[in-house]
């Protein structure tokens, strides 16, 4: 097969008709016959299955991947990745914010350079104010924290070879952030600029969801917040020290001083406590993430391939 298009859904029933017509389009001016369409349901919460299945009956390249239960969309990406055949594998959201016609320049550009992917980057990012900060602050963080770098404004829409997907397929990680695992395994990648729209109602990916990503990406690609810890916990020790060695001075000089109030005593204790509070919430999420992949469920459950 020449090709496989993956696409998750989740609430995505408005974008369908129009997103499967867009995409015929480019693989029909690219010429290619001979391909599958991958839809992945993760959980289902509208009448995406039913419309998918009625539309069978026009495009039986379709091929529906119905999960058991809603698992996030990286995980679904993993399962998509799984079932598709292609020699080249296309993965693109379907909301439309990316025109599924950027598979044209995709292959053009994989053609020339004989590049094992070509993933797409925005030049400025899109959304309101706080959402292009929070966006770009994402990627700053993760490459500040990560030994994997990744470009900055990268997007989910990348087309790749079999062999690629194949070695990205064995990786085992429990804890899925496929933006540091797509660039960790290598290869020769190749960017591509795009153009972004503003999507057509609002967004499931919010905030609380934006933090979880990140948490779940700093702690499965770099131990920085475990060094951090260690070194904020020397220093407090350093400083402690000297603090007690400068009162012991003091108290000789002047014994008649007093050195600490209820007040220094109160506001010690409870930045001590937050320091430590937070030292161990960090080590709890790296002992949870352990915990996940000793475990050894799998990252998804497919329940029909239609």
């Amino acid at each position: 097969m020449q090709l496989s298009v993956i696409s998750t859904l989740y609430k995505s029933e408005p974008f369908l008709e129009e997103f499967i017509r867009e995409l015929i389009n480019a693989l029909q001016k690219i010429q290619i016959n001979d391909f599958e369409i991958v839809l992945v349901l993760d959980g289902l919460t509208d009448n995406s299955k039913e419309y998918l299945l009625n539309k069978k009956n026009d495009v039986p390249q379709i091929k529906i991947v119905e999960l058991s239960r809603n698992f996030g969309h990286h995980y679904a990406i993993t399962a998509g990745l799984h079932v598709a055949k292609g020699d080249k594998i296309f993965l693109i959201d379907c909301d439309l914010e990316v025109a599924p016609s950027i598979l044209i320049n995709f292959e053009t550009v994989l053609n020339d350079t004989h590049a094992d992917v070509v993933f797409g980057v925005q030049k400025y990012r899109k959304g309101k104010f706080i959402e292009r900060e929070l966006g770009g602050g994402f990627w700053k963080l993760f490459n500040k924290f990560s030994d994997v770098k990744i470009p900055q404004n990268v997007l989910t829409e990348r087309l790749m070879t079999k062999q690629y997907v194949e070695a990205l397929k064995t990786l085992g990680d429990k804890n899925l952030f496929l933006g540091g695992m797509m660039y960790w395994v290598g290869f020769n990648q190749v960017p591509f600029e795009v153009a972004k729209k503003q999507r057509t109602g609002k967004s499931t990916y919010n905030f609380t969801k934006r933090l979880n990503l990140f948490i779940e990406a700093i702690t499965s690609f770099s131990e920085q917040p475990l060094k951090i810890i260690f070194k904020t916990g020397l220093a407090i020790t350093l400083m402690t020290f000297l603090v007690i060695i400068f009162m012991l001075i003091e108290k000789i000089i002047h014994p008649e001083t007093i050195l600490l109030g209820y007040t220094s005593i109160i506001v010690s204790i409870l930045f001590s406590l937050g320091i430590l509070t937070s030292s161990i919430g960090v080590v709890g999420l790296y002992l949870a993430r352990i915990f996940k992949q000793t475990q050894n469920r799998p990252n998804f459950i497919i329940k029909n391939i239609y």
